[in-house]
């Protein structure tokens, strides 16, 4: 195993160091993410030199198996005492770290403010140092409560196997930390196990559910739950037989990898089923009395732990982005360049893969339904433009003011000058309509998204306060048009220049620049998106800040995904120390590193087959 390189040096270190209690030993292994520690490495002892180990076979693998017996039950017994429904796991982890990240802006703004000047004298900086350690030892648990009330341990490291093996006199701290990140994984699939069987035997095989439901109804709500359980119950199982292997786990991101690769395409036909889920579900309980009165006796049962029926019927695509950003966390704490890192990239690139499809599926479903209306509602006045295509959707819609007449105009704080306009954003295509009685809007003007420009205008006055040019470099009359557009506020004038001009520079810098530094934000409340250029916030996802307005929204990216757009600022707090938010930056680079050479790769194969058509 190259995980424990120098266990050899690094165990006879520990017994040789009199200095070092045994507690002080496990709190400098159990640092988790975001925590800063130090380690003394190994002396360079030899097997000879260290009694415990005189004996012991030549591959530390072997060494660790004699000298730590591997209990045949052991983890079993601990992922069926795991007490925790999967919602209620997830909810306290991202808790959980949005504490921990709160707690290190903490200590280092209040280190930051304790200096007056950054002149002080030596003596002055080794008296704030001396008392700032203390917290740093004390490192939050990242993945604290996941067992039940009545379980003595929380964390790898506190399982009474590990803390009688002497296992963490052995291991580096930072080795303990991707110990603890592959325990994380292991334990919360157990506890969305759990949850998934609960939907299944509670909700889905309800004798009374099958008599309410038509097949066609219950294949709708439930999809295909059954097969997304079976593939997490044999998931599980591998996950346990490796854990079982050693008492120090070796890699789970191969077996994540094979999974995603082979098995969890039920994944995408469950989520892809999400709009006609939910569109399902609103109807039965408005037309069905019964199902209504089941589903909130069984909602009931101390079982939910007071969790909604819907709760358990999203748990899938909640898993399978969840198990992403679990295996980034993996991808931070592996040694670079190692054979682990690379079962972590091909694990983490896999799941991408899996979840864009399940974002695509939902996406497909819900684009054609709402482009079909779209083109029901428009008359055109111009030449007619087919709306419906299966590579267009919608990105924003919405009222503006058109202003009309010359901008030198003594008139311009006449209110006559504005004029209600309705425009239709598409990713390729601006349609320009005004509304008509019965619901109708009438199309007079229609430009590429392509050859479209936006200016703000400088120097507004009142009259002029969130106003901005569009200009329509060729309409549908293929000539240049210009229209002098006013907003209802600087938050919404800047969402329409930032989507009808997609390339335009931003006040703070991209992802995609690889600055290590920018202005952050972290997710503590969770939005869902309102509008089709809005962000949908999951609690502790950190965002890049891109955009931001006086009245309080932010034009964000966020790290994980890339994925960017506005959300009020009032969701989310600001990462203030520029240490943390520099680690942000370096470790989404590092988990995307392998991207862009793919892309490239993906790109040149495009052009040769292309020239091979030729």
């Amino acid at each position: 195993m190259e995980l424990l390189a120098a266990a050899f040096s690094a165990a006879c270190a520990v017994d040789h160091d009199s200095s070092t209690s045994e507690s002080d030993a496990r709190d400098s292994a159990g640092h988790l993410p975001g925590s800063e520690s130090s380690s003394t490495p190994g002396n360079g002892t030899t097997p000879e030199e260290c009694p415990a180990l005189a004996d012991s076979p030549t591959t530390l693998t072997e060494a660790l198996q004699m000298i730590h017996p591997i209990p045949a039950d052991s983890w079993r017994n601990l992922i069926e005492q795991i007490g925790l429904l999967y919602q209620e796991y997830r909810d306290k982890s991202t808790l959980q770290e949005i504490e921990t990240r709160r707690q290190q802006d903490a200590e280092i703004q209040g280190h930051e403010d304790g200096s007056p000047t950054g002149e002080d004298t030596p003596e002055e900086e080794e008296e704030e140092e001396e008392p700032a350690s203390p917290p740093q030892r004390r490192a939050v648990p990242q993945i604290c409560l996941l067992s039940n009330p009545h379980s003595r341990f929380n964390l790898w490291q506190d399982l009474p196997e590990i803390q009688s093996s002497g296992v963490l006199q052995i291991l580096q701290p930072e080795e303990v930390k991707l110990q603890e990140a592959m325990f994380e994984l292991v334990t919360s699939e157990a506890s969305y196990y759990k949850s998934l069987t609960l939907l299944v035997s509670h909700f889905v095989e309800n004798e009374r559910m099958k008599k309410i439901l038509h097949p066609s109804e219950a294949h709708i709500l439930f999809s295909n739950v059954q097969d997304v359980l079976a593939v997490s119950e044999r998931f599980l199982l591998e996950l346990e037989h490796r854990m079982e292997e050693n008492i120090v786990i070796s890699d789970v991101c191969d077996i994540v990898y094979h999974y995603a690769a082979s098995h969890f395409s039920v994944y995408i036909t469950y989520v892809s089923n999400q709009t006609y889920q939910e569109r399902t579900y609103k109807q039965l309980l408005q037309e069905k009395a019964a199902f209504r009165e089941l589903i909130a006796q069984l909602e009931l049962d101390p079982k939910c732990r007071g969790l909604p029926f819907s709760s358990f019927l999203i748990l899938p695509f909640q898993r399978i982005t969840r198990l992403k950003l679990l295996v980034q966390n993996i991808l931070k704490r592996v040694e670079e360049s190692s054979e682990r890192e690379g079962t972590a990239l091909e694990a983490h690139r896999e799941l991408e893969m899996v979840v864009k499809a399940c974002n695509e599926g939902v996406r497909k479903m819900s684009r054609t339904e709402q482009m079909i209306s779209i083109q029901k509602k428009m008359e055109f006045k111009i030449k007619s433009v087919p709306i419906i295509s299966h590579s267009r959707w919608l990105l924003k819609q919405g009222e503006l003011q058109q202003m009309s007449g010359p901008k030198t105009s003594r008139t311009l704080r006449t209110k006559k000058l504005f004029r209600e306009i309705y425009l239709f954003l598409f990713n390729d295509l601006l349609v320009i309509c005004r509304q008509i009685p019965g619901d109708k809007y009438q199309v007079f003007d229609s430009a590429s998204r392509g050859l479209l420009r936006v200016e703000e205008l400088e120097d507004q006055g009142q009259t002029l306060a969130n106003v901005f040019i569009l200009r329509l470099l060729e309409n549908a009359d293929d000539r240049e048009a210009t229209y002098m557009l006013k907003a209802s506020s600087q938050s919404e004038m800047k969402r329409w220049m930032t989507s009808l001009a997609p390339n335009r520079r931003t006040k703070f810098v991209s992802f995609t620049s690889r600055l290590l530094d920018c202005p952050q934000v972290q997710c503590v409340h969770p939005y869902v998106a309102q509008q089709p250029d809005e962000l949908t916030l999951e609690l502790a996802d950190i965002l890049n800040i891109l955009e931001k307005t006086e009245d309080g929204w932010i034009f964000g990216e966020r790290l994980h995904d890339q994925e960017r757009g506005w959300f009020p600022s009032s969701m989310t707090e600001e990462i203030l120390n520029p240490k943390i938010r520099s680690q942000n930056l370096k470790e989404c680079i590092r988990v995307h590193k392998m991207d862009d050479p793919q892309r490239s790769q993906n790109k040149d194969r495009r052009k040769l087959g292309s020239r091979n058509r030729q």
